[in-house]
């Protein structure tokens, strides 16, 4: 784009805008760099704060209530102090945090008799995770050991400024922020920095060498994924329905499918109420299609259901099934009952595919696509 500077003052105007955005740039790099500054850092338990003034000290957990799964009640980060913490913000339906699960896991069963404790911080995305029902169900279906606390309300969220799901902080023995990781991977660097806080707190223990990763991380190539994670419902959709009907606010549609469909829309049939968050199956049979890029596909959804899932019109193979998708009599079914992220297609190929569910079930809520 070409942009004509019609006089001396909107010259001027520009050079100032230029330079403001100059500095800001350069402050919230250097605010990065202070926060990763550890030089002349004394990580004794009797430290002076004032020694520490270039890293930033752990917001306490707020909110929690009591709300507590494998910790006891009340549980606090200045109750941690002496430990090196890996505070972990998730939400049980969120495909990127389940994949970051057994890490997390692992580095709890192999360092916490070295002092690291791993603390979960349950923040919900949709209104069905605050259940805490549902939580404990997802905390032992993935054979989580270590604390996990829930926080509904998103005070401990907005007391670390967080915005992504997962995120990580590690804080050190006198509750300073060491490391901040955003996402998945990384995770032979995490446990590093693990490692590097351990050597700290037990200065009398012989640690060797750094160890090697204690799972080894899935290759993944994103350059070949070709789709994002799909919203629905009236608020949340951040994308347009394929459905000519579009959404609409708290009604019940009766949507028919096009005769032609397009990659990353999503298309119903059937009647379906339009929910702030998510479509909802208000006839007793509905159908679901989307054309999708991507090796894997999630979806975040609830209600007693049976889904029968085709991939091009031909039905899912089991080769080709994700983990809760089974094959029998050549149909390949998912069966849905509490609100959760559930596995329908695990294939070998990123190459564009139409997925088509046939949903027998009113009352199924369908929330979200999500992909790998």
């Amino acid at each position: 784009m070409n942009i004509k500077l019609s006089s001396p003052i909107t010259l001027a105007i520009a050079i100032v805008v230029i330079a403001a955005a100059i500095f800001y740039v350069q402050s919230f790099k250097a605010q990065v760099s202070t926060n990763n500054n550890y030089n002349n850092y004394n990580p004794s338990l009797d430290a002076d704060p004032q020694q520490n003034s270039l890293l930033q000290k752990a917001p306490e957990l707020v909110g929690i209530d009591n709300y507590y799964i494998n910790a006891p009640k009340g549980l606090k980060l200045t109750d941690l102090r002496g430990k090196v913490v890996l505070l972990d913000f998730w939400t049980y339906s969120c495909i990127n945090c389940i994949r970051t699960l057994p890490y997390l896991e692992g580095w709890y069963e192999k360092y916490k008799n070295q002092g690291l404790v791993i603390l979960g911080v349950h923040s919900p995305e949709f209104e069905f995770e605050k259940n805490y029902t549902n939580v404990q169900m997802a905390v032992e279906k993935f054979n989580l050991t270590y604390p996990v606390v829930l926080d509904n309300d998103h005070g401990t969220w907005n007391a670390y400024q967080n915005r992504y799901w997962p995120r990580h902080y590690l804080i050190d023995i006198n509750g300073f922020i060491r490391y901040d990781h955003i996402g998945e991977g990384n995770y032979a660097e995490i446990e590093e920095e693990i490692q590097k806080l351990l050597i700290e707190r037990n200065t009398s223990i012989e640690m060797g060498n750094l160890i090697s990763p204690s799972i080894s991380s899935p290759q993944v190539d994103n350059t070949k994924l070709g789709s994002s994670e799909i919203y629905l419902g009236h608020q949340f959709a951040r994308t347009p329905l394929g459905n000519i009907e579009g959404f609409q606010n708290g009604q019940v549609v009766n949507y028919s499918l096009p005769n032609v469909t397009w990659t990353s829309l999503v298309y119903f049939n059937g009647s379906w109420k339009n929910n702030p968050d998510n479509m909802e199956l208000v006839s007793d049979t509905g159908k679901v299609v989307l054309i999708f890029q991507a090796k894997n596909l999630n979806i975040v959804a609830g209600g007693n259901a049976t889904l029968e899932i085709l991939l091009d019109e031909v039905q899912l193979q089991q080769n080709s099934t994700g983990f809760d998708a089974q094959v029998v009599n050549n149909t390949a079914t998912v069966h849905t009952g509490n609100e959760r992220l559930y596995s329908l297609v695990n294939k070998d190929t990123y190459k564009p595919q139409k997925i088509t569910i046939d949903v027998a079930g009113k009352g199924f809520k369908l929330y979200t696509f999500t992909f790998g």
